[in-house]
């Protein structure tokens, strides 16, 4: 199992590379399935793969004008606050038994890969619904709720581990009418400084392999080169529509797999 995570982890940068998001949804449950890593810690090391990937993957897309900073600033500051006190103070407090209504008990990792899967569906329904990519004539840039999106996707990000690009690509393509390879560079910028400051609120609350975790971030990062190159060849409506079905289906395996089997 785990010579099939190895080879796993270079898709998680594959898929940062050509959709912007969605190395996370891969990330976890490599982590916890395959490697056999609890689901707090999964999601620690989540974010220092899916970060260090993501700020390499970002190099070239801005070098091809497809980050719009001023955009991944206002959205990226409120969000790396809310990242980092969820990560420092709430994630730690979390019990290993959140609640047991009836006999049935819901675990802290039941609780965080559940709401994981969850929101990775919302997102995915949310991209499949609006089928036409908004241009700058049909949206008006709502500063204020970028900012409200930043604060809350940097609290749910920050709860479940993840980087947040399959939350993140859809708040800027809907709030901000950036066309999606724009939306897939910016998420990358953002995710990157994102997850990297979560990180830093996990360093001092869990023991780190290091080892580890260095060598699978090397097979992300091979990986985030690949698909950076691949992401030149298909056009964008197609990147979208692949990187909905590819987070809804995702989500709905990791929902089914907690339900059997917690």
């Amino acid at each position: 199992m785990e010579v099939i995570g190895y080879v796993a982890s270079v898709c998680i940068g594959l898929i940062l590379g050509m959709l912007g998001g969605g190395g996370s949804i891969l990330t976890i449950p490599i982590l916890v399935y395959l490697f056999h890593i609890d689901a707090v810690t999964a999601s620690a090391y989540s974010l220092f793969i899916v970060g260090v990937t993501s700020l390499i993957g970002a190099i070239p897309k801005y070098r091809d004008h497809f980050v719009n900073l001023r955009t991944g600033i206002v959205f990226g500051i409120p969000s790396i606050l809310s990242i980092f006190i969820t990560r420092m103070w709430i994630v730690p407090s979390i019990p290993e038994i959140v609640v047991q209504p009836n006999g049935f008990v819901i675990s802290r990792r039941f609780a965080l890969l559940g709401l994981f899967s969850l929101l990775m569906i919302l997102a995915a329904i949310s991209i499949l619904k609006n089928k036409k990519e908004p241009t700058p004539e049909n949206h008006t840039d709502q500063l204020s709720l970028l900012i409200l999106e930043g604060l809350i996707i940097g609290f749910l990000t920050g709860l479940v581990g993840a980087g947040g690009g399959f939350l993140i690509i859809p708040a800027l393509v809907l709030l901000t009418g950036l066309s999606f390879k724009t939306a897939v560079g910016t998420s990358l910028f953002i995710i990157a400084i994102n997850s990297l400051i979560g990180f830093l609120g996990d360093v001092l609350n869990f023991q780190i392999d290091w080892r580890f975790l260095l060598t699978i971030t090397t097979l992300a990062v091979c990986g985030i080169l690949i698909g950076n190159r691949l992401s030149t060849k298909i056009q964008a409506e197609n990147l979208r529509i692949g990187f909905a079905w590819f987070v809804l289906v995702a989500g709905c395996l990791i929902l089914v797999r907690e339900l059997l089997y917690s």
